[in-house]
C-alpha cells in the first residue's frame, strides 16, 4: 500500500545522506493523532490512527536506520528527518539521451521539437566543431601584444560544417526554406517552423543560421523522431547545458536571457548528484525537490525514482531583482545562456510550479527560490 500522505526522499550521493519528508493525512495532524514511523534498510512504514502504510525502497537504495536524527514535525509539511545512506545508489548517468550531438560523416535529420516537422533533412557534416565562448574576442585583446588579428573575422560554417555553441548549433543555411530572404529587422531574422510557427532560431548572416537546442531534435537519418513532452524536453536541455558548462568552466551561476537580450532568470547550480525517491501517490509533484530531471527510472510498486539536478533561482521579469541581475551581469564568474524569449517564459513557469509543489519550509534558501 502507498503512504497515507506520501513521502519524498532526497538522497545525495556525494555526502551519502538522505532527507526524508513524510506527509501524513491532514486529519491525523488536526486531531493530534500519534504517528509512528519505522525505517528499515530497504523500506518505510507509517502507523497512524489504527492504519498502516508501507513502501519498499527501490533496488540500490539502502539506508542506515540507526543514523536517523533531526526528527521534527512542521505544520503543513509533515515529519522531517535526516539519515545516512548505507550504500549509495549507482552514479547517475548524466549523458542525457534527449540531446544528440552530431558527429562527422553521419547523416542527420533536424526536427521541430514542438510538432515533429522536418527542418533539415539528411544533412551530412564533414566537420563538427565546438565554438569558443561568446567573449573569446575580448580574451584575444587581453593576450595579444599586437592588434587583434581576428578583429574582422567571423565564424561562418561552410556547407558541410556544424558549429556547436553553448545553447545552439550554427549551420550553413544552404537552401533552407525557413531562412528569410532579406532580413531587415530583428523580427525578420527569426527562423520559424512552417507547420506550428514555433521560433526555432535566427539567421546570423545571409548564409548562417542558428538553431537553439531547446527547439530542435537531432536524430540520425536512419532513426525516427518520438514525441517528447515539451516540459520534459526543456528541463532536460537546460539541465544538460548547466552540467556541461559547470564541468568545463567551473562556473555555477548563470543568467538566462531571451533573444530580445532581456534577462529572465538567475540560476545557481546547487548540485547534480541528487536521487529523488517518491511515493507516486504523494501530495508532492513528481519534480518536487529538483527542477530538472532526466528520464524516469522505472521501479516496481508505488515508488518512483529520478536522477535530478537541483538549482536555486531568482526571476527577473517586470524589473524584479534588478540590482542582483545587474551585479551578476558584470560578474565574470557568471555565464550567460541565451534561448528564445518564449522558452525563457516556459522555463520560468516550470520553475514556479516546481517551487509551489514543495513543502513550504523547503521553497527558499538564502533568499533564492528552490
Amino acid at each position: 500500500a502507498g503512504m497515507a500522505g506520501g513521502f519524498l526522499m532526497e538522497i545525495r550521493r556525494g555526502t551519502q545522506s538522505a532527507l526524508l519528508v513524510i506527509r501524513y493525512a491532514a486529519a491525523a495532524e488536526d486531531r493530534g493523532t500519534p504517528v509512528e514511523v519505522s525505517v528499515s534498510a530497504d523500506s518505510l512504514e507509517v502507523r497512524s490512527g489504527g492504519s498502516c502504510a508501507a513502501a519498499a525502497l527501490p533496488a540500490g537504495v539502502r539506508l542506515a536506520p540507526s543514523s536517523c536524527r533531526g526528527l521534527r514535525r512542521l505544520p503543513g509539511d509533515g515529519l522531517h528527518m535526516r539519515m545516512r545512506v548505507r550504500r549509495p545508489p549507482p552514479p547517475a548517468d548524466l549523458a542525457f539521451t534527449l540531446r544528440e550531438s552530431p558527429k562527422p560523416h553521419k547523416k542527420y535529420v533536424f526536427y521541430c521539437q514542438s510538432c515533429g516537422d522536418i527542418i533539415v533533412k539528411d544533412r551530412k557534416f564533414l566537420r563538427v566543431l565546438p565554438l569558443p565562448s561568446e567573449n573569446w574576442s575580448d580574451l584575444v585583446e587581453e593576450w595579444c601584444c599586437h592588434p587583434n588579428p581576428f578583429a574582422r573575422s567571423t565564424l561562418h560554417p561552410q556547407p558541410d560544417d556544424c558549429f556547436l555553441g553553448d545553447t545552439f548549433f550554427l549551420l550553413n543555411s544552404g537552401n533552407e526554406s525557413h531562412v528569410p530572404e532579406s532580413p531587415k529587422s530583428k523580427e525578420n531574422t527569426r527562423v520559424i517552423c512552417k507547420r506550428c510557427k514555433t521560433i526555432l532560431g535566427e539567421t546570423m548572416s545571409s548564409d548562417t543560421i542558428k538553431y537553439y537546442v531547446t527547439e530542435v531534435i537531432i536524430q540520425p537519418s536512419e532513426g525516427s523522431c518520438s514525441p517528447i513532452p515539451r516540459s520534459q524536453f526543456v528541463q532536460s536541455m537546460v539541465a544538460q547545458c548547466l552540467l556541461e558548462l559547470s564541468s568545463a568552466k567551473s562556473t555555477f551561476r548563470f543568467t538566462v536571457k531571451g533573444d530580445n537580450e532581456k534577462t529572465y532568470v538567475l540560476i545557481w547550480l546547487l548540485n547534480s548528484d541528487t536521487l529523488l525517491v517518491e511515493s507516486l501517490g504523494s501530495s508532492f509533484s513528481l519534480s518536487a525537490l529538483a527542477l530538472f530531471e532526466d528520464t524516469f527510472m522505472p521501479s516496481s510498486g508505488p515508488v518512483g525514482t529520478w536522477n535530478a539536478v537541483k538549482v536555486l533561482y531568482q526571476p527577473c521579469i517586470k524589473c524584479r531583482n534588478k540590482d542582483l541581475a545587474d551585479e551578476w551581469e558584470n560578474d565574470m564568474g557568471v555565464h550567460p545562456l541565451k534561448f528564445p524569449s518564449e522558452t525563457c517564459l516556459e522555463l520560468l513557469l516550470i520553475l514556479g510550479l516546481s517551487t509551489a509543489s514543495l513543502p513550504p519550509s523547503l521553497r527558499c534558501m538564502n533568499s533564492f527560490q528552490v
